[in-house]
């Protein structure tokens, strides 16, 4: 059984224990793991970590690099025991959210295709160690990753030590579903030689030097995957939304009938709003994206999907479930590939990727916010949303246009704080409808949002404010700026925007 997973027999002599590899991790060093959502990262290794400080009291801190987010096994454990000392560049777990928004975590929020471009040029400094998820080990030594690929293969190659997790819960099918293809640096890099969403352009395998290698653990803890909220009437909404929007697109001929590769974020809402795509009469889709998660899964048992391309397996558990008892239809249509890949600029202009991305708040010009509640308090981070959201054919954003049962409008006037500005976005989606901001100057956005996207119970409230700043002497972009935050302001004291 072992021999089947790590097929060089020179690296069976590392196969140890997740005390006795955590037992490489010391004080001030950089951590670097594999990991992208809730999928494919290490858990063994840092339980063993979290174990040990918690029994011996020991004063460790440790820089945490990750792709994406991780589990509560190592964001969460390392969190609660305060071994974060700086941790970038997403993230989604309660513990490590609120030691940043306590400030006890330094955070570094980051565009996640900048992030191997970082590590490779040494931007935060050297790589101690990486942790990585594997389902095995090639005969030559090199790895095949697991759920997701995210940078590992960026820090396989920087970090000074390598501790490899063999997930046995993870099944050996997985081989063969990667596209592993590395840049090289300025001035040598090349095209990246994607024309299509379903080209396979690299190694099914991560290169590494097998020397780096000090420890191997054998575990099968399962990824700690998330529930994914039911589909309720204002998803169902916006997913209608979103629809007639693409039909009339490819109506006026601005979209070819075919469709082009769409982008969704992570999240219910994401998964929810693409979910609507199961009774549409589009076939083929194609998706060139980060995560890919349930709602994915059921267009392809629909056969409604030509491919998905992107850097993560991200289902519920009931999805992933699914997947791994179907695992061989699954591979025929996944694609996973480095983040640096599925998140590249270049690669998303080129296919004319359609960006769907979920927003906290939109302000009536269009800016939106998808990081800060209130303008000071980390959600999770700006993850992929700008490296698609810039470089898209079309950029659209969703949400719900009411928050903490409609105490909060999600469309303001002045965004408490700016991740995607007004020349990045080109529709906003609410269960009340869409504005199409494409062409338009400040004022006219202005309008559109008002008129179609807000909630019943804040337009008027919204008009009166535009009306208002309409009188004021700078009328390219009406604001009054005493009154601008001022609905921040209200709901922190009083509990509502109204």
């Amino acid at each position: 059984m072992l021999e089947s997973r790590i097929r060089d027999k020179e690296l069976l002599k590392k196969v140890t224990t997740a005390e006795e590899a955590a037992l490489l991790i010391k004080n001030g060093m950089t951590i670097a793991t594999s990991g992208f959502t809730p999928s494919g990262y290490p858990k063994a290794v840092p339980l063993a970590l979290a174990k040990r400080v918690k029994d011996t009291k020991e004063d460790l801190k440790v820089n945490l690099i990750t792709g994406a987010s991780v589990g509560d096994e190592l964001d969460g454990e390392l969190a609660k025991l305060g071994i974060i000392h700086k941790r970038l560049p997403y993230q989604t777990q309660k513990d490590c959210r609120e030691g940043i928004n306590l400030g006890k975590i330094k955070f570094i929020d980051m565009h996640l295709s900048h992030l191997p471009q970082y590590i490779n040029y040494d931007f935060l400094g050297k790589i101690d160690l990486a942790i990585i998820e594997a389902v095995g080990i090639t005969e030559e030594g090199y790895i095949i990753p697991s759920t997701s690929v995210g940078i590992t293969p960026t820090i396989v190659q920087k970090a000074e030590k390598i501790i490899v997790e063999i997930n046995t819960s993870q099944p050996l099918e997985l081989e063969g579903m990667h596209d592993i293809y590395l840049i090289r640096k300025p001035p040598f890099r090349q095209p990246i030689p994607i024309t299509k969403a379903d080209d396979r352009i690299g190694f099914n395998y991560i290169p590494l030097e097998k020397e780096k290698i000090e420890a191997i653990v054998i575990t099968d803890i399962k990824d700690n995957v998330r529930p994914l909220a039911e589909v309720d009437e204002v998803s169902k909404k916006m997913a209608d939304n979103l629809i007639s929007f693409l039909e009339e697109e490819i109506k006026f001929g601005r979209i070819p009938k075919e469709m082009l590769p769409l982008q969704s974020g992570v999240g219910s809402v994401a998964n929810a709003v693409l979910a609507g795509l199961l009774k549409s009469r589009f076939e083929n889709l194609e998706f060139y994206t980060e995560v890919i998660q349930d709602s994915v899964l059921d267009l392809i048992d629909a056969d409604k999907v030509k491919i998905a391309s992107g850097t993560s397996l991200t289902p519920s558990e009931k999805g992933l479930v699914k997947f791994y008892n179907n695992i061989k239809k699954y591979k025929n249509k996944v694609i996973l590939r480095p983040q640096e890949i599925s998140n590249n600029p270049e690669v998303i202009r080129r296919l004319g990727v359609i960006a769907i991305n979920t927003a906290i708040e939109v302000d009536i010009f269009g800016n939106v916010n998808s990081t800060n509640i209130l303008g000071c308090k980390m959600m999770n981070g700006i993850g992929g949303s700008g490296d698609f959201t810039r470089n898209a054919y079309i950029s659209i954003f969703t949400t719900q246009s009411i928050a903490k049962s409609g105490d909060i409008s999600a469309i303001v006037p002045m965004v408490s704080h700016c991740d995607h500005t007004e020349h990045d976005v080109d529709v906003i989606i609410t269960e009340q409808g869409l504005a199409d901001l494409r062409g338009l100057c400040p004022r006219e956005r202005a309008k559109l949002i008002i008129e179609k996207c807000v909630h019943p119970d804040y337009k008027d409230m919204l008009n009166d404010y535009f009306k208002r700043a309409l009188k004021g002497g700078n009328l390219h972009t009406p604001i009054i700026l005493k009154e601008a935050l001022s609905w921040h302001q209200r709901y922190i004291e009083t509990g509502s925007m109204k």
